[in-house]
Order: structure tokens, then C-alpha cells, then sequence
């Protein structure tokens, strides 16, 4: 019932863009989007034309959809990822929803001198994979256990580039606990109020996606809810 709120969020987009296209302005370096399980470009359609209004060199991950790591996906996403780099000459920020957060991160680790940041939306990196009303339908879909424990020892690692975790405490699909790293000199947590079926298009997450995008290449800080942000987030230091 969580989830129901995904159509207000978008409405509330839709208002807010006169002042959306006001946040700070990208340096036009690519951008690289991965959409969530069982999604495909379209989900983050709205995300990426914000971006480019911001100007970004917005890349959709142009997949289909998204239907877990079958055979040849993650290289796919390494070749797309190189063939950016090479194109623009700049590093490339990893944004991921949901399980396309986990390519981001997966990619940042394996590329990290062609990666620039990587930024999740939801994304289920640490905890029981039962912790996610998904788990199901990501082991059929994907042909995939969900239940590797090698594997999700390697996911909860985190990439040696500046990475943001933005996640809700109501997300009605993913356990937030899951969402939450250890922060550290590289890696921080940004919580807002939102679905995840709406996090791509919540007008408070896509301002933090935003701010952590427009930070100068190399100087990389982490995110401080000064004056009127502190009403609408919160940047945990710890998982309770």
C-alpha cells in the first residue's frame, strides 16, 4: 500500500519543475542510468531529462528491461560504460534504481578509472535478500539464486569512488536497512520520504541525485542538510 503514493510523486514533479530546472548546473559530463527489476529506459525517463535540462550527457542503459545479470548484461554494461568514457573524455557517474544500483556499483568497482561517482535509488545492497518483497520475482525472472552468499559478500562491498545511497525508511519494497552503508570518506547515506516505485521521480530524491552529481570532479563532499534540507533529510551514520 506504500507503493500507492508513486502516481502524488510524480504529480509532484511535475509542479516542482520550474524549480527543479533551477538546481545547480551540470559540467556535461555522461551520465550513466541503470533502471530497476523488471523496468526498462522508460522508468527513468523523467530522471534522465531532468539531468540533461541540468546538463548532463545522460545515457539510458539501452537493455530492455531489466531482468537481473543474464548472460552478457554486465559486460554490456562495462562496454557502454568504456564507450562513454572514451567518447567524452570525462569520467562517468553510475546512477542506479533498485537493482540497477547494484550494476552501478558492481561497474564502479571493476572500472573505477572510468567511474566518477556512483548514486542508488533503493537499492538492496547489504542484508537478507528476503528483506525485499522482490526476491521472488528477481529468481525468476533472472534465472539467479538470490541466496549466494559469496555473491552478496561481494555486493555489500563498497566501490572505492564517492558513493551516495539515497533510500526511504518507507520504501514499500526494499527493507531500508538494506539500503544503508558505513559511512566513510567515500560513501554516505541520504534518507527521504518516498515509494520506491517513486523514488525516480520524487521531487526530494532527484534534488539530492542532483547535488551530489554537480560536485566538482575530485572534490568530492559529503551531503549536509543545512537550513531548510534538514526538514526533508537525514544523513545516518549508523543502521538503527
Amino acid at each position: 500500500m506504500l507503493e500507492g503514493r508513486a502516481p502524488w510523486e510524480y504529480a509532484a514533479l511535475l509542479a516542482a519543475l520550474p524549480w527543479m530546472r533551477k538546481l545547480p548546473r551540470g559540467d556535461g559530463h555522461p551520465v550513466l542510468v541503470f533502471p530497476g527489476l523488471g523496468a526498462n529506459d522508460l522508468s527513468t525517463a523523467p530522471l534522465r531529462a531532468l539531468l540533461d535540462a541540468l546538463g548532463y550527457a545522460t545515457q539510458p542503459w539501452g537493455q530492455g528491461f531489466n531482468f537481473g545479470p543474464r548472460t552478457g548484461v554486465l559486460e554490456q554494461c562495462k562496454a557502454r560504460l568504456q564507450d562513454l568514457q572514451r567518447r567524452h573524455h570525462r569520467k562517468v557517474s553510475l546512477v542506479g534504481w533498485s537493482l540497477g544500483g547494484i550494476y552501478a556499483r558492481e561497474l564502479a568497482k571493476e572500472c573505477p578509472a572510468q567511474a566518477r561517482c556512483v548514486v542508488t535509488l533503493g537499492t538492496p545492497f547489504t542484508g537478507h535478500p528476503r528483506a525485499t518483497n522482490a526476491w521472488r520475482f528477481f529468481e525468476m525472472v533472472s534465472g539467479h539464486t538470490a541466496h549466494d552468499a559469496t555473491l552478496l559478500d561481494a555486493i555489500r562491498e563498497a566501490p572505492p569512488v564517492p558513493t551516495t545511497s539515497i533510500y526511504s525508511k518507507t520504501d514499500g519494497v526494499v527493507a531500508w536497512r538494506c539500503s544503508v552503508m558505513e559511512p566513510s570518506p567515500l560513501a554516505e547515506n541520504i534518507e527521504v520520504q518516498a515509494s520506491h516505485i517513486g523514488l525516480g521521480f520524487n521531487p526530494m530524491a532527484l534534488y539530492a541525485l542532483a547535488d551530489r552529481l554537480a560536485q566538482p570532479e575530485g572534490q568530492w563532499q559529503h551531503f549536509e542538510p543545512k537550513g531548510a534540507r534538514r526538514w526533508f533529510y537525514k544523513t545516518p551514520h549508523a543502521t538503527d
